[in-house]
């Protein structure tokens, strides 16, 4: 008997735990990343880690900024974490974690660290997270992994990837250090970068759109509160 949890199954637990309408330009993004977990979650190779961990949190919070009402934000990252059956305050500790970890760090002593040319002594389960991945021939890579890594990257020296060389060999050096596909790498974070950009500028139209819209009602509201002046009479 074959017990594997369907997309159907997860997305129906999604929709049990978060009842209330996801608004449209955002609701892509909730099912792509709810089903790009689950496809990860029923892989044979795949093991949770701290950097996929931030990778997810990551893309949520990029993606979902502004959503309205913002405080349907938390209910709808922790459905869709609970419909992974995984634990969201998991996912949101790891992330704090790894994120102070890299705003203290050199963007230098970072990369080292992740290519494993130098071992620091800053978190002994993040340490030990990257040798295990380093050392596992059949560790299941993802893209919410390398947006896990970029992240980081991009907490410890901002600029550093904004420069197309330096984030290269950044990347380069990290995905030596850890025997993944450099140029899988590079594709997911180009076209992670692509879309954080096309999202912001839907957001853009959409806000346009908006007050378009309110400055129409509002003109309407206007009219229909002005008195008409009677019909002058001549006698």
């Amino acid at each position: 008997m074959n017990n594997v949890r369907t997309v159907s199954d997860t997305k129906r637990t999604f929709y049990n735990l978060h009842t209330r309408p996801i608004n449209t330009i955002y609701r892509r993004v909730v099912e792509e990343l709810m089903v790009e977990m689950h496809l990860l979650s029923v892989n044979a190779d795949f093991s949770y880690n701290p950097i996929y961990a931030l990778g997810v949190v990551t893309t949520f919070d990029r993606f979902m900024q502004g959503y309205q009402p913002e405080q349907d934000q938390t209910s709808i990252f922790n459905a869709i974490i609970q419909a992974v059956e995984q634990d969201p305050q998991r996912y949101r500790q790891d992330a704090a974690r790894l994120q102070a970890v890299a705003q203290i760090l050199p963007a230098k002593d970072l990369i080292a660290w992740f290519s494993q040319t130098t071992q620091l002594d800053q978190d002994a389960d993040l340490q030990a997270q990257l040798q295990a991945i380093a050392h596992n021939p059949n560790f299941k890579y993802s893209r919410l992994f390398a947006i896990g890594l970029f992240s980081l990257l991009e907490l410890a020296d901002s600029e550093l990837v904004k420069d197309d060389q330096q984030r290269n060999e950044a990347l380069k050096a990290i995905a030596q250090g850890l025997h993944l596909s450099e140029d899988k790498l590079t594709k997911d974070l180009e076209l992670y970068r692509s879309n954080l950009d096309k999202m912001a500028q839907a957001l853009i139209v959409m806000a346009d759109m908006l007050a378009a819209d309110r400055k129409k009602r509002d003109q309407r509201q206007k009219q229909a509160s002005t008195p008409v002046a009677p019909p002058s009479t001549n006698d």
